[in-house]
């Protein structure tokens, strides 16, 4: 099975170049890495291409202008250039395991998606990544372990915890499904509607515990601004029980 990393990013070129130095150890690499770039300046430009000159697969960036947040946007045209079967994606703010790719493609089921889980590190920590490092929230999401994983994963359709931040599926059911809405706008609920509609289509949801880590490097919390605007797109797609967005995907097919 073939295997994209989409990896979101905005302003932010100190954090994405640890994400890329952890994805240059994977035990299992992907085919490719496309870079969802919400319209960052010119430093993460130069450093996505001084990357290009020695990474080991094709390092792409997909570039849109700076409208405000439009992460939903953003991944879409990204996911438009993939390549492969299968999609891990991730933000740019997510320092990986060694075998983050290999546990996404292992424990890939068809007719669900992955919700992989995260170890937030502190504010002065972005390097020491172990269950016996200082000052870690959730430090049991270090251990990497197969059969506490089988064990202890899931398959329940839940909204809770529901983060694009760490998660996987098959590029045709996000086609399925008109990839991510983009009327939303501003942070908040674009992941959770998007995987409403994943639900309305019979499309469920693995909770991966002990495989598929990855590491939150800390950041102050987004503008909450739009968040009723977007909890009213939320609640339209669940009462209303849609299988599809108008404002999605398809639009990059022509490109």
């Amino acid at each position: 099975m073939t295997c994209s990393l989409v990896i979101t990013t905005y302003n932010w070129p100190e954090a994405l170049k640890l994400v890329l130095k952890s994805i240059l150890i994977q035990s299992e690499l992907p085919e490719e890495v496309i870079i969802a770039d919400d319209g960052s300046k010119d430093d993460t430009k130069k450093l996505i291409e001084s990357f290009q000159s020695f990474f080991p697969v094709p390092l792409i960036h997909s570039w849109q202008e700076d409208d405000g947040f439009r992460a939903a946007a953003s991944r879409n045209k990204a996911i438009s250039k993939v390549n492969s079967e299968y999609i891990v994606l991730i933000d740019g703010d997510m320092i990986l395991h060694k075998d983050f790719i290999k546990d996404h493609k292992k424990n890939a089921l068809s007719g669900y998606f992955i919700q992989g889980g995260r170890v937030l590190l502190s504010k002065n920590n972005t390097s020491s990544l172990s269950f016996f490092s200082a000052k870690l929230e959730n430090r049991k999401n270090t251990i990497h372990c197969s059969l506490l994983s089988l064990i202890f994963s899931t398959k329940k359709d839940t909204l809770k915890g529901i983060k694009t931040c760490n998660m996987s599926f098959f590029k045709n059911d996000c086609l399925k499904i008109n990839g991510f809405n983009e009327d939303f706008v501003g942070w908040g609920r674009e992941d959770s509607e998007f995987i409403v509609r994943f639900y309305n289509n019979k499309i469920h949801r693995q909770t991966i515990k002990f495989n598929c880590i990855a590491y939150h490097i800390w950041h102050n919390e987004n503008s909450r601004k739009f968040l009723e605007e977007n909890d009213n797109i939320l609640n339209k797609t669940i009462n209303n029980k849609l299988k599809w967005c108008e404002n999605g995907i398809n639009k990059y097919s022509k490109e």
